[in-house]
């Protein structure tokens, strides 16, 4: 046995990459470790900008895992779109956790910085207007804050011409055979889903004899599962804003937490929540 430092060439470790691909390379990590730009030298601005930044890196993540969850669920694929869906649900895992390193800034040290973010607010990120777009909660008035971004606002359009996942999600029931309303199934989609009788009676079916139906039986916890955790992203947002910033109104302009608190009645998959009375 060798004693004195550890030196990783003993052990073939390649240290020379002139010329080839290193970590920082492959995950353009100068880019990302200098797109930090705080607009005063208050501490706690590097935390506020940090925590927002990986948000959307997650949900960069979210938007590729949801939009495959569809496409298989839009092929009868329903297997290959559990996998998407349970890792959408952890990623929103990890986006809760996140709030927790938020929660440990005081009102103290966010008001000594808040001045200089003027009216950005994290009501405008258009990834997460995206993800609530993508999974069937449509408003067309929340296209409004982006539309000084061309590319965004087109986006954001195409993806209201498209059928949502809950959307995909009832017409592969619908394809099982399951009776539908042709209301559910030629909707518009594009506009905010209205939830339907025939549909708590769908999963009521498939609820009540799950053997029979046991894929489809497990696309609806899967869909559970992802608002779950859905639901206790908002409702984190919530506790924190109150919690750093009490009742003021939001730097874009909103009712700040009572805005926030509005958004914690949305359903998502609203038949999923209203079988369980019924069962």
């Amino acid at each position: 046995m060798t004693s004195g430092p550890y030196d990783p060439t003993d052990d073939g470790a390649h240290v020379g990459f002139d010329g080839q691909m290193s970590y920082g390379d492959y995950l353009a990590l100068d880019g990302i470790l200098t797109a930090q730009h705080p607009r005063t030298d208050v501490h706690d601005e590097m935390l506020f900008i940090i925590q927002h930044q990986t948000s959307e890196l997650w949900m960069r993540l979210a938007l590729h895992e949801l939009g495959a969850a569809r496409a298989a669920l839009r092929a009868d694929q329903l297997h290959q779109s559990f996998k998407m869906l349970a890792r959408v649900a952890r990623i929103f895992e990890q986006l809760n956790n996140a709030w927790d390193v938020l929660r440990t800034m005081t009102p103290s040290d966010y008001t000594a910085f808040r001045d200089g973010l003027g009216q950005s607010s994290g009501f405008q990120s258009w990834q997460y207007r995206l993800i609530e777009f993508t999974v069937g909660n449509r408003n067309a008035a929340m296209l409004k804050p982006h539309t000084h971004r061309g590319e965004i606002i087109e986006k954001l359009q195409a993806e209201l011409q498209e059928p949502s996942l809950y959307d995909e999600a009832l017409r592969a029931l619908a394809r099982r055979g399951l009776p539908l309303s042709d209301t559910v199934l030629t909707r518009d989609v594009s506009r905010a889903y209205t939830p339907d009788q025939t549909v708590i009676n769908a999963w009521e079916m498939i609820y009540r004899n799950p053997s029979d139906h046991w894929d489809l039986y497990e696309l609806a916890e899967k869909l559970v599962d992802f608002e779950d955790y859905f639901r206790r992203w908002r409702f984190n947002h919530v506790t924190t804003v109150e919690r750093v910033i009490g009742f003021k109104r939001g730097t874009g302009g909103t009712g700040g937490v009572d805005y926030l608190k509005r958004m914690l009645a949305v359903e998502l998959f609203p038949e999923l929540w209203r079988v369980r009375t019924v069962l």
